[in-house]
């Protein structure tokens, strides 16, 4: 009995994550069920495309959260609960929440402004209005951004270089508009790390739970063979340089601090030098 209390315990921590894998397990199933023709009516109805948003389907901001039009669930759904249960054990579920809905909405709309743009400047054809745009990427985009409060300070920037040189990297490179609305979630992710605390603790299970959450964001970002290796490697020059900056500003502080020290006792002996009075 113990035992079992303790795991349900433990399982309680995560809750949001469990309930939200949960529904996404029994909507994908469901779908499946139902058939190619279903699956693809649905799509269209909670798709936040412009042409949904136009005739005021908010809903659909929320509802395309939890219908998937990727690869089978047994691919992206362990890489998931492994991104959102790590966040949810550093800063509960309401952080969480709020994290993922943030990333999830606002990088949505700041991606329909920009289409809106496109359209009306001749760049992009209007049939884009109606494409599909459902899923979780948005949102877990977001939450692996946050995450830069949870990593240790002194790799902090490498964390940040990193993943901001693969997101605007496959921006860049990638062929649909959802590239740069990844882009746009982790700046979301970024800039609410910065009210989400201090470095949390960590153990074995976290570091592992990390492991593969980090993988499943960078499959997320990189999502082809040109991307993923472009990704890789602007991305670790990124982070080689943004540490060697950091480290190169904090051996630079202290060297400031000893010269500003020296110079002191000097102008101390010259303020004392008694001043001549006048003829």
């Amino acid at each position: 009995m113990p035992m079992i209390l303790g795991m349900l315990s433990r399982l309680a921590r995560v809750r949001i994550t469990l309930s939200y894998a949960a529904a996404l397990v029994a909507v994908s199933t469901t779908l499946v069920l139902l058939g190619p023709r279903v699956q693809h009516q649905v799509i269209l109805h909670v798709s936040t495309n412009l042409h949904n948003l136009a005739r005021g389907k908010i809903g659909t901001l929320f509802g395309s959260a939890f219908v998937i039009d990727a690869a089978p669930m047994y691919i992206w759904l362990p890489g998931l609960v492994c991104l959102l249960a790590l966040a949810e054990l550093h800063w509960r579920s309401g952080r969480l929440t709020l994290a993922f809905l943030l990333g999830h909405v606002g990088a949505t709309l700041v991606v329909a402004a920009g289409l809106v743009a496109a359209i009306e400047f001749g760049w992009l054809p209007l049939s884009i209005s109606r494409a599909s745009d459902v899923g979780v990427s948005y949102g877990a985009v977001a939450v692996l951004g946050a995450l830069t409060t949870a990593i240790p300070r002194r790799w902090r920037p490498v964390w940040m270089g990193w993943w901001l040189a693969v997101a605007v990297s496959s921006a860049a490179l990638g062929a649909e508009f959802t590239d740069a609305g990844h882009t746009v979630a982790l700046l979301i992710g970024l800039a609410l790390a910065t009210r989400f605390g201090r470095p949390a603790h960590w153990t074995p299970v976290r570091y592992a739970l990390l492991a593969v959450g980090a993988a499943f964001g960078f499959l997320l970002l990189a999502h082809t063979a040109v991307t993923a290796l472009t990704g890789l490697a602007l991305g670790t020059l990124s982070g080689v340089a943004a540490h060697t900056i950091v480290r190169w500003r904090l051996t630079r502080k202290p060297l400031e601090t000893s010269a500003l020290a020296a110079e002191e006792p000097v102008a101390q002996k010259l303020s004392r030098v008694p001043r001549s009075s006048p003829a």
